[in-house]
């Protein structure tokens, strides 16, 4: 198909999802204080609070490591790269969607770092959803034609 996704974009995409999960910590402790505000929850709901926060740093990571190790085989056009693409485009367009429908009512510091930086992991989180719906909708069209 001509309008597959070239490889060298699959794998920036994979490195910027993983640097999301490697930042994701920093994010969590520095600009937000999160840990202070799970702190006034009740001991179960501060762990189901922390356990979602491990699987969205994990899938994350893991959808960075998969685009790596398997990036031809999520071009592949087979219905496993649909699903997977679907899933990981599903992911990405929701985390964007949500960015932009309700975390702009709250307010993050009020630092150039902080506010360069809400730029530029908005930038990625569009960028990966670009990615996944491309390589969906070319896996879907190829899965289809088979």
């Amino acid at each position: 198909m001509k309008t597959q996704v070239p490889n060298w974009l699959i794998v920036i995409g994979a490195i910027g999802q993983m640097f999301t999960a490697v930042i994701y910590p920093y994010i969590r402790h520095v600009v937000f204080d999160w840990y202070n505000d799970i702190k006034k929850l009740k001991p179960l709901n501060q762990e189901i609070a922390k356990t979602y926060g491990r699987y969205i740093q994990g899938l994350n990571f893991s959808f960075g490591l998969i685009s790596i190790v398997f990036t031809e085989e999520l071009k592949n056009q087979t219905g496993l790269a649909v699903a997977l693409t679907g899933l990981i485009a599903a992911y990405w367009t929701g985390k964007v969607i949500t960015q932009f429908s309700y975390y702009p009512m709250y307010e993050i510091p009020n630092k150039i770092i902080f506010k360069v930086g809400e730029v530029l992991m908005n930038t990625l989180f569009i960028t990966f959803s670009g990615i996944f719906i491309w390589l969906f909708v070319s896996n879907l069209i190829g899965y289809l034609k088979h």
